[in-house]
């Protein structure tokens, strides 16, 4: 019971499945990055679609290890030490030149691009901008659909699942606004492993377990 009431909160909540695999994903991330540069040395990161919540307590910022530029479509202010914020297309990067951060991060955000066509121009723009990357995605086969919190709705119509999130409330315990359900709807677009790796094709791909299922992927070249 606890293991299904952690796999079906939120990944915001510290008692969740993803919480706790975000962690552990942070912390693999933290020995990459203490592998691949010199302890000297102050590592620029982009952040892809990022919070400033998501960075606030990590020690390799608070120590100065590491800065971190978020880019969102809209510039974030008021933000933590070591944390700053542009505006910015995930498929165009163009204000970058080639290799001008260290290594560009990105959490559970290529899947919300609508398209096979823009994920393959978000990879392309990682890959460029970046000497080093890490980015993670929900595996589209996972038992639970991650952004709903429901079993295998993923493979269903969408006609079905809008119906689902707004006439029930067995999605996170709540009805979804029509606007938002449509939203979400039209715009993730799960990847699964053999789809990662084109789109990385000289990644490592570190995969989260869960009961041998596997939740996620992270692409990386650390």
């Amino acid at each position: 019971m606890n293991n299904f009431k952690a796999l079906m909160a939120s990944s915001d909540q510290p008692e969740s499945l993803g919480y706790a695999l975000r962690n552990r994903r942070f912390q693999v991330f933290e020995d990459l990055i203490d592998k691949n540069f010199p302890a000297s040395q102050v590592v620029h990161i982009l952040d892809v679609g990022g919070t400033a919540y998501f960075w606030e307590d990590k020690n390799m910022v608070l120590e100065g290890r590491v800065k971190v530029t978020l880019l969102n479509l809209e510039e974030e202010h008021n933000l933590p030490f070591g944390v700053n914020s542009i505006s910015g297309d995930a498929t165009d990067l163009s204000q970058f030149d080639d290799n001008s951060f260290d290594l560009v991060f990105s959490n559970s955000v290529i899947e919300h691009l609508y398209t096979w066509k823009n994920q393959k121009k978000m990879a392309t723009e990682c890959m460029r901008v970046g000497k080093k990357y890490f980015v993670q995605t929900p595996n589209k086969h996972f038992l639970v659909e991650a952004h709903y919190a429901l079993p295998l709705i993923q493979y269903a119509p969408k006609s079905l699942a809008f119906m689902v999130l707004t006439k029930t409330k067995i999605s996170r315990m709540r009805k979804w606004r029509e606007q938002d359900a449509k939203q979400y709807l039209e715009e993730i677009r799960l990847i699964n492993e053999k789809e990662m790796k084109k789109l990385f094709p000289e990644a490592s791909i570190y995969k989260e377990k869960w009961l041998g299922m596997t939740k996620s992927f992270t692409a990386h070249n650390l």
